[in-house]
């Protein structure tokens, strides 16, 4: 912002100056040049502000076409004069019309033309066809999770991942913090990257496509994804529902490990590992192999052992699932007791 407002004083005093020189009068056109010169320093900056938010093949597009058009009215006013010779009213009406229309129409189709090979060169880059090609656009949080990996490995994810390069300034950046936990995940992160591009039927493509007028690196992905026709692959919840918003399919992997938990019903009966006591009097708790807690009831006296028990109720809960069991042994033996009475 600073050399932008120095930019701006410097040419006000430029145009004072030419002013002054101009004109012997003093300080009255001083002041106008002053104002022109502030004026037109601060036009550039905001023509400046206006060209970072367009594409490289917009500016170059549009630039060419301006060019063209500029060249093409100015054949037009040489071989009009040097041939028709006339100075009416009526010719420099069209003379003007070619003087604004020319460059005008040169500087839309020019841009328009810079966009669309613009935007068929990052197609090519990134793989991207018409019909959809399977790209994948990875998130900062999914690839410092690192189960991304995991399913990659066993053949589950593959095809095309895209990494844009403001996801790898995010990850530079979390492993340069000076916090150890945070540095920790950024370093993680980047291993787990590196740990993926080496998989044999993974092609991970690093691009540079940035959008400068969005903020927010979620944003960033939802346009990106958009752009080439992708999905994201997250664990970002936030993000999941932003991106669905705006039609952008999502891979979830919560919402994958969620769907492959084993499936435990009442009355079935499974094998635990008793590893501590639980909150309750007696009980003890397992856990299976995806994580979901079991409590067993009046276990605490067999913690450190393999059990079978039956399963009484499963509880759904905010932080997860919760299986409610009973020991085996003790399910048969109140059973024989009925069946004996």
């Amino acid at each position: 912002m600073v050399p932008r407002a120095i930019f701006i004083l410097l040419s006000a005093l430029a145009g004072m100056a030419l002013f002054i020189r101009a004109e012997t009068a003093g300080g009255l056109f001083g002041l106008y040049g002053f104002g022109l010169g502030a004026a037109s320093g601060a036009l550039i900056v905001a023509g400046e502000y206006a060209l970072r938010s367009l594409s490289f093949g917009v500016i170059v597009g549009g630039t060419a076409g301006l060019s063209v058009g500029l060249l093409l009215t100015g054949l037009v006013e040489w071989v009009g004069g040097e041939i028709f010779d006339v100075q009416t009213f009526l010719f420099h009406i069209g003379g003007l019309v070619f003087l604004l229309g020319l460059p005008y129409l040169g500087l839309v189709i020019g841009a328009r033309f810079g966009q669309a090979q613009w935007s068929g060169e990052v197609h090519r880059a990134t793989g991207a066809s018409s019909a959809g090609s399977g790209l994948k656009v990875l998130d900062t949080s999914v690839i410092i999770d690192g189960r991304v990996a995991d399913l990659c490995e066993t053949g589950f994810l593959e095809g095309t991942f895209l990494v844009p390069q403001f996801i790898l300034n995010e990850l530079q950046h979390i492993a340069d913090s000076s916090d150890s936990l945070k540095r920790a995940r950024g370093r993680r992160g980047l291993d787990i990257l590196n740990k993926i591009q080496k998989l044999p039927d993974l092609d991970v493509r690093v691009i540079e496509e940035d959008f400068p007028q969005v903020k927010e690196v979620d944003a960033k992905l939802v346009v990106l994804a958009k752009k080439v026709g992708g999905k994201i692959i997250t664990n970002d919840l936030n993000l999941n529902k932003v991106a669905e918003l705006q039609g952008v399919r999502v891979l979830n992997i919560n919402e994958l490990c969620n769907a492959l938990r084993p499936v435990v019903l009442p009355g079935e009966t499974i094998r635990v590992f008793v590893l501590k006591e639980g909150k309750e009097a007696g009980q003890g708790v397992a856990y299976l192999d995806d994580g979901t807690m079991i409590v067993v009831d009046n276990a605490r006296r067999l913690i450190g052992r393999n059990v079978e028990v039956i399963v009484t109720s499963v509880l759904q809960t905010t932080a997860g699932r919760m299986i409610f069991t009973r020991l085996k042994e003790e399910t048969e033996r109140e059973e024989l007791q009925v069946a004996r009475g």
